[in-house]
């Protein structure tokens, strides 16, 4: 499997983001995964895939499929 080089920042930001949900940087990434279709048009990005073969992996495919504990984080933020 491909594991990306994170620049400083995602490095941070995920390890942070992975302390507030009491959870590993894995999981972390993964809930950022599933949020990025709450403020990224999912139908452009779809349209622009290269790979129709794994659909029901995507989180784009599969918008709004949040972890609870994730969905408490985003809840707090937008609230303030």
């Amino acid at each position: 499997m491909y594991a990306p080089n994170f620049s400083e920042i995602a490095a941070v930001s995920v390890r942070r983001l992975a302390w507030a949900m009491g959870a590993n940087m894995s999981q972390a990434v993964d809930v950022m995964v599933k949020a990025v279709p709450a403020f990224i048009n999912a139908e452009k990005v779809c349209a622009c895939c290269k790979d129709k073969t794994k659909c029901s992996a995507c989180a784009f495919h599969n918008s709004g499929e949040m972890p609870e504990k994730a969905l408490g984080l985003l809840y707090l933020e937008v609230s303030k």
